[in-house]
C-alpha cells in the first residue's frame, strides 16, 4: 500500500500542496516548524480521522484561512493497494452550519467522490506511526494505552470499531441513568436494556484487545531480545476492567504475567459473564452513579524481566520496549491486511543510538512506503540516503533533491 498523490488545502502551515509520492523511503528534512510533521499528520488523519497531536480539528486549519468567512481545510490522497486498487480519499473540515457561533467543526468524508460515514474510512489507508512521544505508552495514563489499542484495531477490524462507538455511547447513557436512579427519578429495572447493549459491545472490545496483545507480544518479544542482546524479556500484561474466567471454571484467563497465549475467549462467552457481574455490582454502581467495571477501565502494562517499566524501568528500557512494540505492530498489521501499511517516523531516528538506528532501518527496508522526518539528514547512512527520496521542507514548501518544488 502506498500513496500516489497527496493534496493539502489550508492544512497547518500548508496553504496549498499537490505532490506525487514515490514508493520506498521518503526523507523529509529541514529546520523545525517548517511543515515536516504536518505532512505525516495529514496522512495519519486520512487513515484514522484523528490527529496524533491535537484533539481539536480547528487547530488543523491554516491560521491565514481563519480570517475567511468560512474557514476550512481539505486533505486528500490517492492510495494504491498491492491489489492495484486505486482509491481517492478526502476529508474536509469546516464550521458546522447547524451552530450559530461557528465554534463547532464537522468532518465530511468522501471516498471516490461519494460522501461516506466515518466507518467507511476504515481500511482505506493503513498506517503505523512512530513518535518520540510514544514513550507515553509506558509512562503515561491508562487512557493512552487504551487509545493505542483502539487505533490499531480500528484500522483493521470494522466490527471492533463499530463496537467501540456503540460501547462509548452506551456507557454515557448508562452512567446518566445510574445517577437518575440514585436521585429517585428512574427504576433499577430500566438498566436491563443498557446492560445488554453495554456487555455485547464491551465483550467485542475485550476479546479484540486480548487477541491483539497475544499476537503483538509474540513478535515484540523477539524484537526486544534482539535489541537487548538477549538479556531482557518483554511481556505485555493485559489487565481488563472486567476479568472473565475460562469456561466458568474459576480459573482466571487473563490473570497471568503477560498474556495467556493458550486461550482466547469469544465475545459471547465474555458478554454473558460481564452481564452477570453487572448485576452483582448494580447496588454499588447506583450509589456511586457510574459504571465500575468494563473495558473503559482496561489497562496494559509493559513488563521487562517481570518488572513494570512504568514503575521501575529506565528511560532507555522504555524506549527499547516502545520500539519493539511498534515494530511488532508493523508486522502484525502487514499480516492482518495482507500488505505493508504506510510507515510514518517523526524525528525517531535521532532519538536512537547507532545499534537501534541500524536495526530499525533494516527492519523497515521492505516497506512499500516510509516517510521519515529529521533535522539532521547526515545521521543516515550513505546507503539509505542513496535509496531514499530526499525532500527539503521550508515554510510549507517542498523541494526535492533535484530542486523541483511542489
Amino acid at each position: 500500500m502506498h500513496l500516489e498523490h497527496l493534496s493539502l488545502h489550508n492544512f497547518r502551515n500548508y496553504a496549498r500542496l499537490e505532490m506525487s509520492m514515490p514508493t520506498g523511503p521518503i526523507l523529509l528534512h529541514g529546520a523545525n516548524a517548517q511543515g515536516k510533521t504536518s505532512l505525516l499528520e495529514a496522512i495519519y488523519y486520512l487513515a484514522t480521522a484523528r490527529s496524533p497531536y491535537t484533539t481539536s480539528d480547528r487547530q488543523l486549519i491554516n491560521w491565514n484561512a481563519e480570517q475567511d468567512i468560512l474557514p476550512f481545510t481539505k486533505i486528500g490522497a490517492e492510495v494504491l493497494s498491492d491489489r492495484h486498487i486505486l482509491n481517492r480519499v478526502e476529508i474536509t473540515i469546516a464550521p458546522d452550519s447547524n451552530t450559530l457561533n461557528g465554534e463547532r467543526f464537522r468532518k465530511e468524508i468522501r471516498i471516490n467522490g461519494v460522501s461516506r460515514r466515518m466507518m467507511d474510512l476504515i481500511g482505506q489507508i493503513n498506517v503505523v506511526m512512530f513518535l518520540p512521544q510514544d514513550l507515553i505508552l509506558v509512562e503515561g495514563p491508562p487512557a493512552e494505552r487504551r487509545r493505542y489499542m483502539n487505533v490499531t484495531l480500528c484500522q483493521t477490524d470494522s466490527d471492533y470499531c463499530q463496537a467501540l462507538v456503540t460501547f462509548e455511547k452506551m456507557l454515557v447513557q448508562r452512567n446518566a441513568l445510574l445517577k437518575r436512579i440514585a436521585d429517585g427519578e428512574a427504576r433499577p429495572g430500566e438498566l436491563d436494556y443498557w446492560d445488554e447493549q453495554l456487555t455485547t459491545s464491551g465483550a467485542v472490545l475485550i476479546a479484540g484487545r486480548q487477541r491483539l496483545l497475544r499476537e503483538l507480544e509474540v513478535k515484540a518479544r523477539q524484537v526486544h531480545r534482539d535489541l537487548s542482546g538477549g538479556e531482557e524479556d518483554l511481556e505485555l500484561q493485559y489487565q481488563p476492567g472486567f476479568l472473565p474466567t475460562a469456561e466458568n471454571s474459576g480459573q482466571l484467563s487473563f490473570n497471568v504475567l503477560g498474556l495467556d497465549l493458550n486461550r482466547q475467549l469469544d465475545p459471547k462467552t465474555i458478554a454473558a459473564q460481564f452481564r452477570e457481574r453487572l448485576g452483582e455490582t448494580q447496588g454499588e454502581e447506583i450509589a456511586r452513579g457510574m459504571t465500575l467495571i468494563g473495558p473503559q477501565r482496561d489497562e496494559l502494562r509493559l513488563m521487562v524481566n517481570g518488572h513494570d517499566l512504568g514503575l521501575y524501568g529506565s528511560r532507555g528500557q522504555a524506549r527499547t520496549a516502545v520500539m519493539a512494540l511498534k515494530l511488532a505492530e508493523l508486522e502484525w498489521m502487514r499480516l492482518a491486511i495482507g500488505e505493508w501499511p504506510i510507515l510514518l517516523l517523526d524525528e525517531v531516528i535521532a532519538e536512537l543510538d547507532a545499534h537501534r538506528r541500524a536495526y530499525l532501518l533494516n527492519r523497515i527496508q521492505g516497506a512499500s512506503q516510509v516517510l521519515l522526518t529529521t533535522t539532521e539528514p547526515e545521521i543516515f547512512t550513505p546507503d539509505f540516503l542513496d535509496r531514499a527520496a530526499r525532500w527539503h521542507i521550508h515554510q510549507g514548501q517542498i523541494i526535492t533533491i533535484d530542486g523541483a518544488t511542489g
